[in-house]
Protein backbone atom coordinates (compact mmCIF):
# COMPACT_ATOMS: atom_id res chain seq x y z
CA UNK A 1 0.00 0.00 0.00
CA UNK A 2 1.40 3.38 -0.94
CA UNK A 3 0.72 6.15 1.57
CA UNK A 4 0.49 9.85 0.77
CA UNK A 5 0.34 12.81 3.14
CA UNK A 6 -2.30 15.13 1.70
CA UNK A 7 -4.54 18.01 2.62
CA UNK A 8 -8.18 16.98 3.02
CA UNK A 9 -10.44 19.91 2.15
CA UNK A 10 -13.16 20.86 4.62
CA UNK A 11 -14.98 24.09 5.44
CA UNK A 12 -17.53 25.83 3.28
CA UNK A 13 -17.67 28.25 0.38
CA UNK A 14 -15.30 31.22 0.89
CA UNK A 15 -14.12 29.67 4.20
CA UNK A 16 -11.64 26.88 3.40
CA UNK A 17 -10.09 24.64 6.04
CA UNK A 18 -7.76 21.68 5.54
CA UNK A 19 -6.70 18.68 7.58
CA UNK A 20 -3.29 17.24 6.84
CA UNK A 21 -3.78 13.47 6.73
CA UNK A 22 -1.98 10.25 5.96
CA UNK A 23 -4.07 8.51 3.29
CA UNK A 24 -3.91 5.54 0.98
CA UNK A 25 -2.81 6.91 -2.40
CA UNK A 26 -5.71 5.14 -4.12
CA UNK A 27 -8.33 6.99 -2.06
CA UNK A 28 -9.96 10.25 -3.20
CA UNK A 29 -8.70 13.56 -1.78
CA UNK A 30 -11.53 13.91 0.74
CA UNK A 31 -11.89 10.18 1.38
CA UNK A 32 -11.08 7.94 4.32
CA UNK A 33 -7.84 8.70 6.15
CA UNK A 34 -5.35 6.54 8.02
CA UNK A 35 -4.42 9.29 10.48
CA UNK A 36 -4.90 13.02 10.91
CA UNK A 37 -1.54 14.76 11.31
CA UNK A 38 -2.41 18.44 11.56
CA UNK A 39 -4.45 21.34 10.24
CA UNK A 40 -4.04 24.26 7.87
CA UNK A 41 -6.42 27.23 8.08
CA UNK A 42 -5.68 29.82 5.38
CA UNK A 43 -8.14 32.31 6.92
CA UNK A 44 -6.01 32.91 10.05
CA UNK A 45 -4.61 36.46 9.88
CA UNK A 46 -1.16 35.47 11.20
CA UNK A 47 0.60 33.74 8.28
CA UNK A 48 2.87 31.68 10.50
CA UNK A 49 -0.03 30.66 12.76
CA UNK A 50 -2.04 28.97 10.03
CA UNK A 51 -0.44 25.54 10.30
CA UNK A 52 -0.49 23.21 13.30
CA UNK A 53 1.32 19.88 12.86
CA UNK A 54 1.92 16.74 14.90
CA UNK A 55 5.60 16.46 13.98
CA UNK A 56 6.23 13.13 15.75
CA UNK A 57 3.58 11.35 13.70
CA UNK A 58 4.60 13.07 10.47
CA UNK A 59 8.20 11.92 11.02
CA UNK A 60 6.91 8.38 11.59
CA UNK A 61 4.91 8.34 8.36
CA UNK A 62 7.81 9.78 6.39
CA UNK A 63 10.12 7.12 7.88
CA UNK A 64 7.86 4.31 6.65
CA UNK A 65 7.80 5.71 3.12
CA UNK A 66 4.83 8.08 2.94
CA UNK A 67 5.12 10.69 0.19
CA UNK A 68 3.88 14.23 0.93
CA UNK A 69 2.00 16.15 -1.73
CA UNK A 70 3.62 19.30 -3.12
CA UNK A 71 1.63 21.67 -0.90
CA UNK A 72 2.25 19.58 2.21
CA UNK A 73 5.96 19.42 1.35
CA UNK A 74 6.10 23.23 1.46
CA UNK A 75 4.39 23.27 4.88
CA UNK A 76 6.73 20.58 6.21
CA UNK A 77 9.77 22.53 5.02
CA UNK A 78 8.57 25.60 6.95
CA UNK A 79 6.84 24.11 10.01
CA UNK A 80 8.00 20.49 10.21
CA UNK A 81 10.28 19.12 12.93
CA UNK A 82 13.33 20.71 11.23
CA UNK A 83 11.41 23.65 9.78
CA UNK A 84 12.78 27.05 8.88
CA UNK A 85 9.92 29.07 10.45
CA UNK A 86 9.45 27.32 13.82
CA UNK A 87 10.29 30.37 15.97
CA UNK A 88 8.01 32.63 13.94
CA UNK A 89 5.25 30.02 14.18
CA UNK A 90 5.55 29.82 17.97
CA UNK A 91 5.42 33.62 18.26
CA UNK A 92 2.40 33.82 15.94
CA UNK A 93 0.52 31.13 17.88
CA UNK A 94 1.25 32.97 21.15
CA UNK A 95 -0.09 36.23 19.68
CA UNK A 96 -3.22 34.46 18.46
CA UNK A 97 -3.76 32.91 21.90
CA UNK A 98 -3.39 36.34 23.54
CA UNK A 99 -5.88 37.94 21.17
CA UNK A 100 -8.45 35.31 22.17
CA UNK A 101 -8.13 36.21 25.84
CA UNK A 102 -10.94 38.44 26.92
CA UNK A 103 -11.63 40.20 30.21
CA UNK A 104 -13.99 38.53 32.64
CA UNK A 105 -17.61 39.36 31.87
CA UNK A 106 -19.33 41.73 34.29
CA UNK A 107 -21.66 39.80 36.53
CA UNK A 108 -25.19 41.18 36.46
CA UNK A 109 -27.21 40.57 39.59
CA UNK A 110 -30.75 39.37 39.23
CA UNK A 111 -33.58 41.15 41.04
CA UNK A 112 -33.78 38.36 43.61
CA UNK A 113 -30.05 38.63 44.39
CA UNK A 114 -30.35 42.41 44.65
CA UNK A 115 -33.28 42.09 47.06
CA UNK A 116 -31.32 39.60 49.20
CA UNK A 117 -28.28 41.89 49.35
CA UNK A 118 -30.45 44.92 50.25
CA UNK A 119 -32.23 42.91 52.93
CA UNK A 120 -28.96 41.72 54.47
CA UNK A 121 -27.62 45.29 54.36
CA UNK A 122 -30.77 46.56 56.10
CA UNK A 123 -30.40 43.91 58.83
CA UNK A 124 -26.79 44.92 59.50
CA UNK A 125 -27.44 48.65 60.02
CA UNK A 126 -29.70 48.32 63.15
CA UNK A 127 -27.16 45.98 64.71
CA UNK A 128 -24.45 48.57 64.15
CA UNK A 129 -26.56 51.26 65.85
CA UNK A 130 -27.49 49.00 68.80
CA UNK A 131 -23.96 48.45 70.14
CA UNK A 132 -23.58 52.21 70.65
CA UNK A 133 -26.84 52.28 72.65
CA UNK A 134 -25.77 49.25 74.73
CA UNK A 135 -22.55 50.94 75.85
CA UNK A 136 -24.49 53.72 77.62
Amino acid sequence: MSVRIRMKQLGRRHRPFYRICAMDARRPRDGRVLEELGTYDPMVPETDGRTVLNNERIDYWLSVGAQPSEKVQVLLKKYGSKGTHLEQQKAALDRLAQSRLRPEPIRVESQAERADSEQSAAEETPEQANPAEKTE
